[in-house]
């Protein structure tokens, strides 16, 4: 059974606490991704930014984007998992948590980026599907 580290992709790049959610907004569409790990000045993980969240909680709250900062939308716990956590493990936190991509820790510090294509790689389609199926419900 494959662990975070081995579905995983490396080296996730984070925005910023202190960027503001223009900048985490036109580097998503630099990366072409629509998440982005939101990262303290000591590399650890501090939340996660979508690009949901800037526009419910930023633009659709009348927040302006160039002075909110990603730090300001970091909202409750952090959902990730360990380097060494197996590929069940994963599955079971995107299904409890209804996420499509978790952060990887180890030792405290944002190493990679699993995803929900990285975990139906690993694991058998009934697993996988359930899943699928706990993403699309509400």
């Amino acid at each position: 059974m494959p662990n975070a580290r081995q579905l995983m992709t490396e080296s996730a790049d984070c925005v910023a606490e202190g960027d503001t959610v223009l900048e985490a907004a036109r580097r998503m569409r630099q990366l072409g991704v629509g998440a982005l790990p939101i990262c303290g000045a000591d590399d650890r993980l501090k939340g996660m930014l979508t690009d949901r969240d800037i526009v419910v909680k930023a633009l659709g709250a009348d927040r302006d984007p160039a002075t909110t900062t990603a730090g300001d939308l970091a909202q409750g716990e952090v959902v990730s998992v360990d380097a060494e956590d197996d590929a069940r493990f994963v599955l079971r936190r995107m299904t409890e948590h209804k996420v499509r991509r978790l952060p990887v820790i180890e030792d405290h510090r944002l190493v990679g980026m699993v995803s929900q294509a990285d975990v139906a790689r690993a694991l058998p389609e009934p697993e996988v599907g359930d899943l699928l199926e706990a993403l699309s419900t509400d």
